[in-house]
C-alpha cells in the first residue's frame, strides 16, 4: 500500500477528514504535519458527528494517530478533545496518539497576543480564529518557543516560561493597553498538562519513518487548504504554516522518498472563512442556497462561509503546488437541483484573459471570473456507488473538472456520512 498526502486545494474547508476517515480504513498511520486547533475535520459515522482539531481523523479507526513537529499544540485543547472522544466511545490513549517532542506549545500569552492585535486592526484585522496560531510560529521561528521536549523537564519549562511571559506582557499592557497574563497561574496549569500528557510524548520522526520501513501504509493528513499557505496562499489571508504538501517532509520529519502520491480534496464549488478576494464568489440566492444546503459554518469558528462557483484556475495552481497525483471531489450532492451549474475556467483581468494566480491581492480582486455554463441534474444521488449511478449531467462536470485539472479523479463524495461516497481508484494502491 502508498503512503499519501491528504491536502485542500481551495481556501480549506473541503472534507479532508472524511477523506482521511474513510482511506484510514486500510492504512495503518495517520499524521498530521502543520498548523493547529484552527482546523477543524468534520466526520460523519453511522448518523453520527465527529469534529477534530488537533488528533488526527484516523482516531476514529483506532489507527497509530500522531502530531507531528510541525503542528502547534494547545495542551488544553487537545485534552479537551481527547475527553470529547472518549464520552463518545472513542478511546484516545498512548497506544494510539503520539505527540512530537518537537512540537512547539500554545501559550496562553498567544492566544491574548492574537486577540488584542485584531482588536486593534478593527476593520482591517485579517479574521485569525483568535486561538495564537500565529504568534507561536513566530515564537517558532523567533528561537524563543517552547516544546514539548521543554515541557518534560518541567523546572526548565518555568524559568523559560517565565522569561518569555514577561516580554510578551510587556508589549500587552504597554502596547496594545491590555491585560497581562499571570505567568504564575499559567505555569500551574501547564504541570498539570505535562503529567497528563508526558505519555503521549514521542519521537514522531522517527515512528512515522520506522512504520514506513516496516511497509504500513502512512496518510499524511494536511489542515487549513493550499491557498491558505503562508508562501503560496493570498497573502496575508493565510495561515501561518505552509500547508501544500511538501511541508510533509519538515512537519514531521521524514524524507521526501516515503511518500508515494498526493490527493488533492476539492469541492465541487468554492468556499472561503474570513477576509480575502475571491472571484467566483457569488452574492445571488445560488450562493445562499448553496451555503444552506452545504451547511457552509466552520467547524472550528462557527462562521458562516462565503460560496462560489467551482474555480479551476484555483485548482489548477494547486495541482503545480502540491504535484497531485489525484482527486478527491466532495459535497456534489449539494449541487443537485440546480437548473445549471458553472466553471471558472480563466480570469479576466483589465480586459485579458489570463489563466494563471495572481500574487498581487489588487490584481486578484479586480479578476472577473470567464464561466463555462454546464446543465444541472436532479434526482437525489446519495445512494450512488458507481460512477454509472450518476445522473448523466453529474458524470459530464466531474469529467470536465478532471479535463481542466488535468489529475484524474479518484473519489467523488455525495453526502456527509463517510459511505456516502464512491471510490473509482483506491489512491493507496501503488501504480
Amino acid at each position: 500500500m502508498a503512503n499519501i498526502v491528504v491536502v485542500g486545494t481551495q481556501w480549506g474547508d473541503e472534507g479532508k477528514g472524511k477523506v482521511v476517515d474513510l482511506l484510514a480504513d486500510q492504512a495503518q498511520v495517520v499524521v498530521r504535519f502543520q498548523g493547529g486547533n484552527n482546523a477543524g475535520h468534520t466526520m460523519v459515522v453511522e448518523g453520527r458527528t465527529f469534529i477534530s482539531h488537533l488528533i488526527p481523523s484516523g482516531i476514529l479507526q483506532n489507527k497509530a494517530c500522531y502530531i507531528g513537529n510541525g503542528v502547534v499544540v494547545d495542551p488544553e485543547v487537545l485534552l479537551d478533545e481527547m475527553e470529547s472522544l472518549g464520552k463518545m466511545g472513542v478511546a484516545v490513549n498512548p497506544g494510539n496518539l503520539g505527540i512530537s517532542e518537537r512540537a512547539h506549545l500554545i501559550m496562553p500569552y498567544h492566544k491574548a497576543l492574537d486577540l488584542a492585535r485584531e482588536t486593534a486592526k478593527g476593520k482591517e484585522k485579517i479574521g485569525t480564529t483568535g486561538r495564537g496560531i500565529g504568534p507561536c510560529y513566530e515564537d517558532k521561528a523567533g528561537r524563543r518557543g517552547l516544546r514539548f521536549v521543554d515541557l518534560m523537564d518541567f523546572d526548565a519549562f518555568a524559568r523559560q516560561a517565565r522569561e518569555v511571559c514577561e516580554e510578551k506582557n510587556f508589549l500587552l499592557t504597554g502596547f496594545f493597553q491590555a491585560e497581562p497574563v499571570d505567568a504564575e497561574a499559567m505555569i500551574a496549569s501547564f504541570a498539570d498538562f505535562a503529567r497528563r500528557l508526558a505519555p503521549h510524548v514521542t519521537d514522531v520522526s522517527e515512528a512515522v519513518d520506522q512504520a514506513a520501513a516496516e511497509g504500513k501504509s502512512v496518510l499524511f493528513e494536511g489542515a487549513q487548504g493550499t491557498h491558505l499557505d503562508i508562501d503560496h496562499g493570498t497573502y496575508p489571508f493565510v495561515t501561518s504554516s505552509n500547508t501544500v504538501a511538501g511541508n510533509v517532509c519538515a512537519g514531521c520529519g521524514v524524507g521526501p522518498g516515503r511518500v508515494h502520491g498526493v490527493l488533492g480534496i476539492v469541492k465541487a464549488y468554492t468556499t472561503r472563512v474570513g477576509k480575502g478576494p475571491f472571484p467566483t464568489e457569488l452574492f445571488d440566492e445560488v450562493g445562499d442556497r448553496i451555503q444552506e444546503r452545504g451547511a457552509e459554518f466552520g467547524a472550528t469558528t462557527g462562521r458562516r462561509r462565503r460560496c462560489g462557483w467551482l474555480d479551476m484556475v484555483l485548482l489548477r495552481a494547486s495541482v503545480r503546488l502540491n504535484g497531485l497525483t489525484g482527486l478527491a471531489v466532495t459535497k456534489l450532492d449539494v449541487l443537485t437541483g440546480l437548473a445549471e451549474v458553472k466553471i471558472c475556467t480563466a480570469y479576466r483581468l483589465n480586459g485579458k484573459e489570463i489563466k494563471r494566480f495572481p500574487a498581487n491581492l489588487d490584481e486578484l480582486a479586480a479578476c472577473g471570473p470567464v464561466y463555462e455554463t454546464h446543465p444541472g441534474w436532479d434526482g437525489d444521488i446519495s445512494g450512488a456507488r458507481a460512477f454509472s449511478d450518476l445522473p448523466e449531467n453529474a458524470r459530464a462536470f466531474l469529467r470536465r473538472m478532471e479535463e481542466l485539472s488535468g489529475v484524474a479523479l479518484k473519489i467523488v463524495s455525495v453526502g456527509p456520512g463517510r459511505d456516502e461516497t464512491m471510490v473509482l481508484e483506491n489512491p493507496l494502491e501503488k501504480p
